[in-house]
């Protein structure tokens, strides 16, 4: 990954609300909802406070985990993934997180390699099955 050129994302992503989106306007760019960013071992180093109350979690129980840790069982296999991810140096796709009390929420995401190594995904929620009564682990 050292002799590719990291990616760099777009500027246009999801507002989460209304008021965001008139402010990101004024500005000239619209801000994600959620932003993750993990090191090459797959930590949290930085979460955005929305993705926190996505997931159930303060900020604080987040840095210095695994992502796997919020990873729904059979999603997909972490160690092909992150080997994928480190010779592309970018990726999207499905993905499907575990929230503090079990539900899944089935995101959409957008990941690049930084400069500095880490690795920064921008998320959006597809569906969170929280009090449907199914897809709890």
């Amino acid at each position: 990954m050292d002799s590719k050129k990291p990616y760099t994302p777009p500027r246009l992503m999801v507002p989460h609300s209304k008021s965001d989106s008139e402010r990101a306007h004024k500005r000239g760019k619209v801000s994600p909802a959620y932003t993750t960013v993990v090191d090459n071992t797959r930590m949290f180093v930085d979460v955005s406070e929305s993705f926190c109350e996505l997931v159930g979690y303060k900020r604080a129980e987040l840095i210095g985990t695994r992502y796997d840790h919020l990873t729904a069982e059979n999603t997909t296999d972490i160690p092909a993934t992150s080997n994928l991810f480190s010779k592309l140096g970018y990726m999207h796709g499905l993905w499907v997180l575990l929230h503090r009390t079990g539900y899944r929420i089935l995101i959409r995401y957008e990941s690049w390699a930084r400069q500095d190594t880490h690795i920064e995904s921008h998320i959006e929620v597809v569906q969170d099955f929280r009090g449907l009564g199914f897809f709890r682990s």
